[in-house]
């Protein structure tokens, strides 16, 4: 090799810079001690710009676009060098590409939750995260500030750095926005464009910008999401006494459709009264509970209504159908001895006349008659008795 063409390649005719990385916001130029030929060809492609540096100093920034390195489009570089008629030798100098499109693939999020004095709930615990968009719009600054001399500046590189910088903007954000905290969802994109501003605003001195900030969701602990479930399924049900009475309804028709309770009808006209007073006393129980503060106590609804008449029985004496009668009545016959366990009863809602004993409603009465005594001991039996 001659020594012309050993010369010829260490001096760069091209300097250009292809992105293939997606995450490379400065890239310095690999000159790596070679100089920059005279009437070199610098290539700035859309999204880019080039920041020459020498001797340490900040000197000429290129938008995009084709040039052919001279005095000329190089005023700031030829002053530093001292090249007052113009230059037709090799130059060093650092070039610095630096990426001015949207990066949009950066996240972040809460780490740990932020304490708001909301104006419903009072003070609450919330976590928040979603993405951003950063874009650089003014290289030299961004060189200045942060890069430095790294020759390849990420976005990992800042992302730590600027998710604390959004925690400590967010607090005061949601604070002065004056939104409930159940209400964020209608507001999002009201919050997140104020929040794109304030962080531009801090982010200047650094050549940065946030074009877009997108705020994806804000949630509660669990604990307070699970409260604010039952708010919502007691907001759903509304009239809290006629939801009682439905459901109690509901229940006596399936107990009616069900074959196995036949036998039960002597308490189903009572326990029908019963359940609709305990549901009126919970209803009114629980509105109180949820009634706000300062608001008028409402007045009672008066007095439950009257139990549902209950079937007649009917049983068997001597052969032949007695009664109609009612529980009570049945009860005082069992305890004069005139209706036992075998005696075939009936009551409406009953497939056959069953013995009194089997009725599950007429079982008790049965359990609670005592046995009748044993025989006495005559006075031949030797038990001791006094003559």
């Amino acid at each position: 090799m001659s020594f012309l063409e050993k010369l010829r390649g260490q001096l760069i005719d091209i300097v250009e810079f292809l992105d293939e990385s997606r995450d490379t916001i400065v890239w310095r130029f690999p000159r790596q001690g070679n100089e920059i030929k005279n009437q070199a060809r610098l290539v700035v492609r859309e999204g880019q710009a080039a920041v020459f540096v020498s001797e340490g100093r900040l000197a000429d920034v290129f938008a995009p676009g084709t040039y052919t390195l001279e005095t000329k489009n190089l005023p700031v570089l030829s002053a530093l060098q001292g090249w007052k008629h113009g230059f037709s030798s090799p130059f060093k100098a650092e070039v610095y590409f630096v990426a001015t499109r949207q990066f949009t693939d950066l996240t972040w999020g809460t780490q740990n939750p932020v304490i708001l004095r909301d104006p419903e709930l009072g003070a609450v615990r919330v976590r928040a995260y979603g993405t951003y968009a950063l874009r650089v719009v003014d290289p030299a600054a961004l060189l200045r500030q942060l890069v430095g001399t790294d020759p390849q500046f990420r976005t990992d590189e800042i992302g730590d750095w600027f998710r604390s910088l959004v925690v400590g903007r967010l607090g005061p954000a949601l604070a002065e926005a004056g939104v409930a905290v159940i209400d964020l969802a209608a507001n999002q994109r009201e919050l997140a464009g104020r929040l794109a501003g304030q962080l531009s605003e801090d982010l200047s001195e650094y050549g940065v910008a946030v074009p877009r900030f997108v705020l994806e969701n804000v949630s509660f602990p669990p604990e307070v999401e699970a409260a604010l479930d039952k708010r919502s399924r007691m907001a759903v049900i509304g009239d809290l006494d006629q939801y009682t009475k439905f459901q109690s309804a509901t229940a006596i028709e399936t107990a009616a459709a069900n074959p196995g309770g036949a036998g039960e009808g002597l308490g189903t006209g009572m326990g029908m009264g019963m359940g609709v007073a305990m549901g009126q006393q919970m209803a009114q129980a629980l509105a109180s509970t949820v009634q706000p503060a300062g608001a008028a106590t409402p007045a009672p609804a008066g007095p439950p209504p009257l139990p549902a008449a209950e079937s007649p029985w009917y049983w068997s004496a001597g052969g032949a159908q007695a009664g109609p009668g009612t529980a009570a009545d049945v009860a005082a016959l069992v305890r004069a001895g005139d209706v036992a366990r075998e005696t075939l009863v009936w009551q409406q809602g009953m497939t056959a006349w069953t013995p009194a004993g089997q009725v599950p409603a007429l079982a008790p009465l049965f359990a609670a008659t005592p046995p009748p005594l044993p025989p006495q001991a005559g006075p031949s039996s030797g038990t001791g008795a006094r003559p």
